[in-house]
């Protein structure tokens, strides 16, 4: 019974550890400097820069909204002026998060469903909507094909017809939301002037957060020329960056915005450039159907949402500084192995360090 007596009794003991003070200099600058280090990584990286004691959120919900405006006058033998508004250049034109302005065009008008003789015999066929019949005339040197005649033209400009498509705006209106902070925003800057969205283009350094664009800057930021690119077409990504620390005030949550150009072949490249066809019908007094066939080069932009918030939040921030501590036990422990295993006075340490007691 004693025994067991004294063993439940020393359950209620106090233990603590018995420490060894060794008077070297050189471990004890070498062990303040990692706890130095070990101090300076948990508050100037952990805390600081990745703000560690925030519970993020990086599942950001998005929806884009984007109207252009701009109009623009073309003059060609085929179809004579014609005046461009947003409602023609911009494919789709309902504002999606993708769209296509048509800077450059291919324009072959009044063409009916019937027989041409405009392939060379031994060449490919110049349009692929079209069946040879099986006709040719040797003194020609064509072949008979049944197709919308005549067939596409297949010079392109070598300028833009739209050159002054750098001049359009495009108006984004982006909404953010970040559900698990129940957190909401638009990019349109908040402000008393009812008049600022009228008179303010996006600049990067002096209107950093008007959401109206030239589409010349946009061409510009992403490093390359509008009047170069509009001939042959390309694509644009713009990026709207989200990083919100909710910590702080709710006006200080505003996007960021980057550009890039996304067909990354570029000049004398057979790859380069962005173009389509498309056409438009037409019936004549008689009912019969003839249409004007388009082929258009232009710039396509890809809006692109990326984003994060963060807020205080107690348990990343008890994680943080156990991890910190953790870091600062590896430090105590690689210093005693040093002076274990790795010194003159090794092994005098070592019967400090260490009490043996022999129940013999």
């Amino acid at each position: 019974m004693a025994g067991w007596g004294g063993f439940l009794f020393s359950l209620l003991n106090y233990k603590t550890e018995k420490y060894v003070i060794a008077e070297n200099r050189r471990i004890g600058i070498l062990f303040r400097l990692y706890q130095l280090a070990v101090l300076g990584y948990i508050i100037g990286w952990v805390f600081v820069v990745k703000k560690g004691y925030q519970e993020k959120e990086e599942a950001i919900q998005s929806s884009v909204i984007t109207k252009l405006k701009g109009v623009t006058l073309t003059n060609t033998s085929e179809t004579g002026p014609y005046l461009w508004s947003a409602e023609d250049y911009v494919i789709p034109p309902n504002g999606e998060q993708v769209f296509f302005v048509v800077t450059n065009y291919i324009e072959t008008p009044n063409q009916r469903l019937g027989f041409c003789a405009e392939v060379r015999i031994g060449r490919k066929l110049a349009f692929s909507e079209s069946r040879k019949t099986g006709l040719c005339l040797n003194s020609t040197g064509t072949c008979e094909i049944h197709a919308w005649c005549p067939v596409e033209y297949n010079k392109r400009p070598a300028e833009p017809l739209l050159s002054d498509a750098e001049n359009f705006t495009i108006y984004i209106k982006n909404f953010i939301r970040f559900p698990k902070f129940e957190f909401s925003k638009a990019n349109v800057l908040e402000t008393s002037d009812e008049s600022y969205l009228k008179r303010c283009f996006y600049e990067k350094e002096n209107h950093p957060y008007c959401p109206i664009f030239r589409l010349r800057d946009l061409v510009s930021s992403a490093g390359h020329d509008f009047q170069e690119m509009a001939v042959k077409g390309g694509s644009v990504g713009i990026l709207i960056e989200w990083n919100c620390d909710l910590d702080k005030d709710y006006s200080l949550c505003n996007p960021q915005y980057s550009f890039t150009r996304l067909d990354i072949n570029l000049n004398n490249s057979i790859t380069s450039g962005y173009n389509f066809r498309y056409a438009r019908y037409y019936k004549d007094q008689n009912g019969e159907t003839y249409r004007t066939l388009y082929k258009v080069y232009g710039i396509r932009f890809d809006i692109m949402i990326n984003g994060q918030a963060g807020k205080f939040n107690i348990v990343p921030t008890v994680i943080a500084i156990g991890s910190g501590v953790a870091l600062l036990g590896a430090g105590a422990f690689a210093c005693d192995m040093i002076l274990l295993y790795m010194m003159n006075t090794s092994s005098f340490y070592r019967e400090r360090k260490f009490e043996i007691i022999n129940f013999k």
